[in-house]
Formats: C-alpha cells, structure tokens, sequence
C-alpha cells in the first residue's frame, strides 16, 4: 500500500527535477561563470535533494531545491578560494612562464560560438537578451542571488529569505538595488524594457 505513494513522490520529485533544471542551470552559470562548474553544481544540488529530501511533498521540493543550490554555489567558491591559495603557494614555489592563459579570454571565446541566422528581430532581442545577462553577471553575488530567486524562479520574499538565510528586509533591499543597477546599466546602454 505504500509503495503507490513512493512511486508517485519518485514520479514527483523527476517532474520536479526535470522541470527546474535549466533555471537552475542558467542561475549556476551566472554564479559561477563556467559551465562545466555550472552542470557540476546543478548535478551536485540534483543528487542532494533526491538522496535527502526525495520523500518530501511536492511543494516543499522548490524552496529546498533553491536552499541546496545557493549552498552547492557557496561551496564551489570555499573550495575554489582554498584551490586558489594553495596553487597561488605552489606557483610561488616553483615559477613557470606558462601564465599566458586568460581566463576570461576562455569565457568570451564560449560565448562567441553562438551564431544568429535569424530576422533582425529576433537578433535584436539576442541581442538584448545577452547584454542584460552580461549585467546580471556583474551583479554582487547577494543581489544576483535574491534577483533570480524574485524574478527568474518567481519565488516570493518569504521564501527567498528562508533560501539565502537572510530577513526579507534585507532580500528587499538587494532586489531593489539589482533592478536600480540593472536599468541604471542597461539604460546606460540604450536599452529601455
């Protein structure tokens, strides 16, 4: 008799899944800025809330999903703060004139591949749609945070606060100021929304 409720939570939690992964993507990506990390995160929170939190009713799965993907974030940048300081001791060690890598060189050449054959419309709107991603990159990581829990995942403020850990004061106050920067910037730019 139990086994019909573990099949349609099994069912649930897939339908969940499979319905959040590409937001959740897209939010690691502008966290982290790399897409292997970004797919390693969104795989990470995937496996996390399935091993723990797999039994849950439906509704809960979407605050504790964001939970665990805001910490996966988090941690991906302890750890890379601990990488970095130890690479940075080893290279003082032992110099190499193999630093000519750019990082962001990598990153602009990932972005360039996409090519557009469409009407000018649409180019236009890819157009836009890239640079408003390229603003919310330079976000501060909080206020990128609270602004794609608000407006990209649809969550209220409540529910973003419970996410980041923070009172809804403060989520208020980092939306408020990513949408000042962003149509600050944008404007800046010549885009109007």
């Amino acid at each position: 008799m139990q086994r019909i409720p573990l099949l349609a939570s099994q069912r649930e939690l897939s339908d969940f899944l499979a319905a959040v992964e590409r937001r959740a993507f897209k939010q690691a990506m502008f966290a982290v800025h790399n897409e292997d990390s970004a797919l390693d995160i969104v795989q990470d929170s995937m496996m996390k809330l399935a091993e723990k939190y797999g039994d849950r009713p439906g509704e809960e799965l979407p605050m504790l999903f964001q939970r665990i993907l805001q910490n996966t974030i988090r941690d991906f940048y302890r750890r890379s703060k601990v990488r970095s300081t130890w690479t940075t001791l080893f290279s003082a060690l032992s110099p190499s004139d193999d630093e000519d890598h750019d990082p962001l060189e990598s990153l602009l050449s990932e972005n360039d591949n996409e090519s557009v054959s469409t009407p000018h419309a649409q180019f236009e709107q890819a157009q836009v749609l890239e640079l408003i991603e390229k603003e919310v990159k330079a976000l501060p990581p909080r206020q990128r945070e609270a602004f794609l829990m608000r407006y990209w995942e649809d969550m209220d403020v409540a529910e973003t606060a419970q996410a980041m850990g923070c009172s809804e004061g403060s989520v208020k106050t980092h939306c408020s100021r990513a949408t000042h920067t962003l149509a600050a910037a944008l404007a800046a730019k010549g885009v109007t929304l």
